[in-house]
């Protein structure tokens, strides 16, 4: 039969959806058939949560499961439910080991260009802007401050499987973050609207981590002190400002396009 929500694998896997729970666990959920896919290839997964009617779709991921030696239990729509974070619960489920590791081994490689996201709460932009520095082939992704876990289930689904392809790190202390990316030789740029000059008037050639902050807030003052250099992206049209995770995006990309040059 499958398991229920009170099954006590289920139970357990459900406190992974609570940041202290993944803490004291050391695991978190990836959801979905992306998410498993990249898990799968690149994570350590040590369990799926599937649904008959996501068994039926994903075949070929439980079949590669069974051919890793990673048990995979049916549960009832109920259970799947309980197990997922989003509007829109897939049915398919992994429980997989933290990726996270210290801002130092992230660093350690000496990237030419790193993504760290200062105060963002939201976790559909935090898994986004993951899902843009690696497709623009930057290092690391650094969370820092009071920042959306990056284990979060929207923010790992918004990743879309990211978060297992590049080094992720995250620390409360903010200016030890920036420190360590300066002691790694990257230039820190932060991103603001406010700034009084755009990308045309920074050199992007250098290594580089970008500075991002919240949405809603920005970056304050005393981030902004910590940094090299404060641009911002032009607006050509009338649209008052871009969102967090498309500012992002033509930030990464104009460091990329530079440094391939």
């Amino acid at each position: 039969m499958p398991f229920t929500e009170r099954t006590p694998r289920v139970a357990a896997a459900r406190a992974l959806t609570r940041r202290q729970g993944r803490d004291k666990a050391g695991r978190f959920l990836a959801e979905g058939s992306q998410a498993v896919r990249e898990a799968l290839a690149f994570g350590e997964v040590h369990e799926l949560f599937v649904t008959a009617v996501a068994a039926a779709r994903n075949a070929d991921l439980l079949d590669r499961a069974a051919g890793l030696g990673i048990p995979v239990s049916e549960v009832t729509d109920k259970a799947a439910d309980g197990l997922s974070e989003t509007v829109s619960p897939q049915g398919l489920v992994a429980v997989c080991s933290l990726v996270d590791q210290s801002v130092e081994s992230a660093l350690a490689g000496r990237p030419p260009l790193v993504a760290v996201l200062v105060g963002v709460s939201d976790p559909g932009n935090a898994g986004t802007v993951t899902r843009v520095a690696d497709a623009a082939g930057a290092g690391a992704v650094l969370f820092a401050g009071d920042t959306v876990d990056p284990h979060n289930g929207k923010c790992v689904r918004a990743s879309t499987g990211s978060v297992f392809h590049l080094p992720v790190a995250r620390s409360r202390d903010v200016a030890g973050v920036l420190g360590a990316c300066r002691d790694a030789g990257l230039r820190l740029v932060a991103a603001d609207g406010h700034a009084s000059i755009d990308l045309d008037g920074v050199d992007l050639a250098p290594p580089t981590a970008w500075v991002f902050g919240s949405e809603a807030h920005g970056l304050d003052e005393d981030v902004l002190s910590l940094v090299d250099e404060v641009a911002k992206v032009p607006l050509y049209g009338r649209a008052e400002s871009l969102n967090l995770a498309t500012a992002a995006a033509v930030c990464l990309y104009a460091s990329a396009r530079e440094q391939r040059r």
